[in-house]
């Protein structure tokens, strides 16, 4: 009796393994799994025993959801994350990142309201170019919009409750590439303004009229066409003249587009069926501060982090930008240099974002230079704002200030130099890429692991 009982129990439970793989690990399939199994409940002919806690068990998520949950113990022996977890891919799920209450937008909201702070910047400049400010009222009028673009935004991410991370992430997003665009403007037309009062005694001849009607001059550069151009073009630094491509490749255009249209997919994919459960999967180990599971799961999670972030460099700066400078026939497409060859830190900073390098070059570096800062002071000075803004793009979206992000980014000059110092050719190009693989993911687990305790593990000890 007790062997034919018990070689339907096994099948039963060979059975219910089955049914809980084909589901997906999802809920209904838990509860037939929990009804079949013979050990489960007051029933059954012998004493049921106690399992031994199984310290590398993984976090059932089969629901697919991003929310974190605490660990909870898998019974499946699984050999891909796809058998283990089932399909966790749900573009639709991803709309819930978004939008809380599909009749709130706070974030899409706070986009539009940032046109408020490029008019006043370009009525501010519109009354300097006419001498209807001094530049001190203008200075001081600039400082108080620029400041106000970053605390305004900040400020609503942190005190209203419906605008999700990511959201906020966007918002906050749009409003820093909205300032450093607006610091440059201001920087070139006071730079046109200076150099207008050097040449005011001297004749402004010996320029041919052809030439002078293909080029705009200060202060005729100063309408709403140009303002906007400069807001929507792929660039920080602003330009009385911008290059420009003759005509808009069709063909050129597409393909950019259907980049975009698949390396998103490809993002939201990855992310859903391979990121979420690892990092779920590492929240127990950092709970109980096991040493060596956090740097099991540390490593797992570099690679799929890696992996994402060399797909979302090429959908950003080839698919993206080159599709918006194709649509606004924008000609400077430098977006980017070969900074996988980076044989130092410097050079990868350097070249993997050229947008934010020119501005950081023309707007604080080499103006550091010329007051008198040595280059050392300079380097530190941009990686401090650098630093700033990273901590501001994720801190102020999560509702919490860990420094992580700007811990990591100052860590770079020290880094700096000692892979200048100790590295030279391939062993310091192996030494930047060991700290990409490695760095992004300590980050990421940092502030995951500091969002799960304040946001889930506080109630519960609190009640």
């Amino acid at each position: 009796m007790g062997d034919r009982n018990g070689t339907s129990g096994s099948r039963r439970r060979r059975t219910a393994s089955r049914l809980s793989v084909q589901g997906g690990g999802g809920p209904v399939a838990a509860e037939e799994e929990a009804q079949d199994h013979p050990d489960v409940g007051a029933g059954g002919d012998a004493p049921t025993p106690t399992p031994a806690p199984d310290k590398d068990r993984d976090t059932n998520v089969g629901s697919g959801h991003l929310e974190l949950r605490p660990e909870a113990s898998s019974t499946e022996a699984p050999h891909c994350l796809t058998s283990r977890y089932g399909i966790l891919v749900d573009p639709i799920q991803v709309v819930s990142l978004f939008l809380k209450d599909p009749y709130s937008w706070p974030a899409p909201c706070l986009v539009i309201v940032a046109n408020i702070f490029a008019v006043a910047a370009f009525q501010i400049e519109k009354l300097l170019s006419v001498d209807a400010l001094t530049e001190q009222v203008g200075l001081l009028l600039h400082v108080a919009n620029l400041a106000t673009i970053l605390c305004f935004p900040a400020a609503v991410a942190l005190l209203v409750k419906s605008i999700t991370p990511v959201g906020s992430v966007l918002a906050l997003l749009s409003y820093s590439i909205l300032f450093l665009k607006l610091f440059s403007y201001r920087d070139v037309n006071l730079w046109c303004r200076q150099r207008r009062v050097k040449m005011k005694a001297a004749s402004s001849g010996k320029v041919s009229g052809a030439a002078a009607q293909q080029t705009v001059s200060y202060p005729d550069n100063l309408t709403y066409r140009d303002l906007y151009y400069f807001i929507f073009a792929p660039t920080l630094c602003y330009e009385l003249n911008f290059p420009r491509s003759p005509r808009i490749r069709k063909r050129f255009l597409l393909r950019r587009i259907l980049e975009m249209l698949f390396f998103t997919q490809l993002q939201v994919g990855l992310i859903q069926q391979w990121m979420v459960p690892t990092i779920q999967n590492s929240m127990k180990p950092f709970k109980d501060m096991d040493y060596s599971r956090i740097i099991e799961r540390l490593l797992k999670l570099a690679v799929p982090n890696h992996l994402i972030w060399l797909i979302f460099f090429y959908w950003l700066f080839h698919s993206c930008l080159n599709a918006v400078a194709e649509l606004m026939q924008f000609g400077d497409r430098e977006f980017y240099r070969d900074w996988w060859n980076s044989e130092s830190v410097t050079y990868f900073w350097q070249n993997w974002n050229i947008p934010v390098h020119k501005w950081c070059s023309r707007h604080f570096y080499k103006p550091m230079l010329r007051r008198g800062s040595n280059r050392w002071i300079a380097r530190t000075g941009v990686f401090l704002v650098s630093a700033f803004f990273h901590e501001y793009l994720v801190s102020v979206p999560l509702r919490m200030f860990r420094l992580w992000a700007f811990t990591a980014m100052i860590a770079q000059v020290p880094l700096a130099w000692i892979v200048g110092r100790f590295f030279q050719g391939n062993y310091g190009n192996a030494a930047v890429w060991v700290t990409l693989i490695i760095g992004q993911p300590v980050a990421v687990l940092m502030y995951v692991h500091d969002y799960y305790v304040l946001n889930y593990e506080a109630p519960t000890s609190g009640a």
